[in-house]
């Protein structure tokens, strides 16, 4: 190749993409040109960098590339815009999207809780089997309503955040494989089913459940909802829609639960913050209770209306160009919603 001729040849191509690059604003005209001059230059620079791999012409034509890229793609900058938008329609609409998993998930916790405590408070020598009957006395006296004032309230508060978000990452991560994500439950279900039989037979059960409620309903709202959203990510493995294949779906699954996890992190720090500051609070039951099922309703109306709403505007026609996209940073301007290889909308 002779790089003179070849420079001499071009050259005036990629002065007039580095020409629209710089423009603030551009015609649909000129958005064809800077489509065609990018595809062009992004061929020279391949040509170059096989046949006459001179580094100066190669590194301008490489950042000359990245900018057409960018100015064509548009990029997306971090603003409180953004996070707006994930607050408003990502995350709700992930959750909402979802709402038919983590409801039967929340409904078959509850009644395999409700039966551990009604089955371990009606057998007292069950509870002495899992934890030993001095345990089982000491949980009672001190043990139960002592866990939630033996550290500082920010400690404690971080400690349950961290642990809560990390269930939730197990069931997120581990929900394809349908086994661990029934574990973690049966865990949990273990302990509460366990314990509260324990203060229920002992005549406490006014203790266990006003220590509990307050943070419980939120706290465990978050598990069903990460529980949920993992066993549907399995079922997008096992039983893909007729339209995808079954990677796809697995994909598009495993991107609704990157949303959820991420606003799941809010949802514990919430939780944690109740655990530590209402739950032991030296005040009447019912107020403590009332705060924690007001954030509770907060929140389950929060995914219902906002989610809803998202959910329409993902299958009205005018939104439906990158699902996944759309659903994090649906936009409105027509100039965001081609791809870089076909014509913009005139």
């Amino acid at each position: 190749m002779d790089l003179d001729a070849y420079v001499a040849e071009h050259s005036h191509e990629w002065r007039r993409l580095e020409l629209f690059c710089d423009r603030r604003r551009l015609d649909v005209d000129e958005i064809d040109e800077m489509i065609v001059l990018y595809q062009r230059t992004a061929t020279h620079l391949s040509a170059l960098r096989s046949r006459a791999p001179d580094p100066a012409l190669v590194s301008r034509l490489s950042q000359l590339v990245l900018r057409a890229r960018a100015r064509i793609t548009g990029r997306q900058r971090a603003s409180w815009s953004a996070v707006g938008r994930f607050l408003t329609v990502g995350f709700p609409g992930a959750v909402y999207r979802a709402w038919p998993w983590w409801c039967a998930v929340a409904t078959g916790f509850s009644l395999l809780s409700g039966f551990l405590i009604w089955y371990v408070a009606g057998n007292p020598d069950t509870a002495a089997a899992f934890i030993g009957p001095d345990a089982a006395a000491d949980l009672v006296d001190s043990g139960f309503a002592g866990y939630y004032t033996e550290f500082a309230a920010p400690t404690f508060a971080f400690h349950l955040w961290t642990h809560n978000a990390w269930i939730a990452a197990q069931c997120l991560a581990a929900g394809v494989l349908v086994v661990p994500v029934l574990y973690l439950l049966w865990q949990n279900a273990l302990n509460i089913g366990v314990v509260g039989g324990v203060m229920v037979s002992y005549g406490r059960s006014d203790v266990f459940f006003g220590l509990i409620t307050p943070h419980g309903l939120l706290e465990l709202t978050g598990v069903f909802v990460a529980a949920g959203v993992g066993l549907r990510t399995a079922w997008a493995w096992i039983s893909p829609p007729e339209h995808l294949g079954r990677g796809r779906a697995v994909a598009e699954a495993g991107r609704s639960a990157i949303l959820v996890a991420v606003g799941l992190v809010g949802l514990f720090a919430v939780s944690a913050l109740l655990e530590a500051f209402v739950t032991p609070a030296p005040v009447p039951v019912a107020l403590r209770v009332a705060v924690g099922a007001a954030v509770w309703l907060g929140f389950f109306t929060y995914v219902v209306l906002l989610g809803r709403r998202a959910v329409a505007a993902e299958r009205a026609p005018a939104e439906r160009t990158d699902p996944w996209l759309a659903e994090l940073w649906p936009s409105t301007d027509p100039a965001r919603a081609w791809h870089p290889t076909s014509r913009p909308p005139r």
